[in-house]
């Protein structure tokens, strides 16, 4: 089945509802840094999923795609942190570290496919 809006797409999905946890979770946090940056990288992984699919190559779109996967891996960093200095527990960050895992997974097994 071709993929026709990047609304389809699984990780786009997955992406998108993680980010929402991330604002849930952190959007009443004191430390504005923090909350902004994670907040941000969130976004970034459904964000440059949706801007690479409208890209012109599969090249380009590949590109975007480790630029998701990076953002992806910014998060997973940030609630490792978040956990050490207690914002969140190891328990939600584990559950949320899962789902930064699985959509890493997706996004490079799509690259994959690209290829």
């Amino acid at each position: 089945m071709k993929i026709t809006r990047f609304e389809d797409i699984i990780a786009w999905q997955k992406a998108q509802d993680l980010a929402v946890e991330i604002y849930r979770n952190f959007g009443k946090i004191n430390d504005s840094g923090f909350r902004d940056q994670i907040c941000r990288a969130a976004v970034s992984i459904s964000n440059n999923i949706a801007e690479g699919f409208d890209r012109q190559t599969d090249k380009q779109f590949s590109s975007y795609l480790f630029i998701a996967l990076g953002s992806a891996s910014e998060v997973r960093s940030m609630l490792y942190l978040a956990a050490r200095i207690q914002l969140i527990t190891n328990a939600m960050r584990d559950e949320l570290i899962a789902k930064t895992a699985e959509i890493s997974r997706i996004i490079f097994g799509f690259i994959k496919s690209l290829k």
